[in-house]
């Protein structure tokens, strides 16, 4: 038989193993939700990313890294430091992985090379400058100079800024010297 003393063990035992489970079932239902949207945050953030490469400019880049660096935070508010590493650790090896695919594999497939530059571009914006050659040289303005305009030396084009202010098209003008990737001019008098 039961006495009085061994029921009260058992029944306090019993009321622990029962507070214990009410406390994981309301724990795990507080940090459910808590862990969805970590999860979904990281998700969020992976697919904004690879959205970028399709879209101009910067914001998705932005928006991707902030719903990563806020899935980070909730974990490391919800789970501790080292669940909050943790999330950071997978957030690093997501981020990388899909960096890899965006950049790595991506530009190799048949879709993929519709997106990446794979020309090279050759030439430069202009030609060297003969410049000093030029300078003492008579020129004609193939354009008004109001004050600057284009002026014509041996069948080449160059821009020009007048010295002396408004010059008409095909008047006589001088070169004396260079000034902010164009020839200065003066009137021939």
């Amino acid at each position: 038989m039961l006495s009085r003393g061994n029921s009260v063990r058992i029944s306090s035992r019993f009321a622990l193993v029962t507070a214990a489970q009410t406390c994981e079932g309301h724990a795990s239902s507080e940090t459910s939700p808590r862990m969805s949207n970590i999860l979904l945050l990281f998700v969020l953030g992976i697919v904004l990313l690879f959205l970028d490469l399709f879209v101009p400019g910067i914001i998705l880049s932005v928006a991707g890294t902030f719903a990563f660096l806020t899935g980070t935070w909730q974990a490391f508010e919800v789970y501790g430091t080292v669940g909050g590493m943790e999330a950071f650790g997978v957030g690093l090896v997501l981020l990388g992985g899909m960096l890899y695919l965006e950049y790595g594999i991506l530009p190799k497939t048949p879709f993929g090379k519709k997106f990446f530059l794979h020309a090279h571009v050759k030439g430069s914006s202009q030609e060297a400058s003969d410049v000093p050659v030029l300078i003492g040289r008579d020129c004609v303005a193939l354009t008004p100079l109001v004050p600057t305009g284009q002026v014509e030396i041996d069948g080449r084009r160059y821009e020009a800024l007048s010295l002396d202010g408004h010059a008409e098209r095909g008047t006589h003008l001088k070169v004396t010297g260079t000034q902010n990737f164009s020839l200065t001019v003066t009137k021939i008098s």
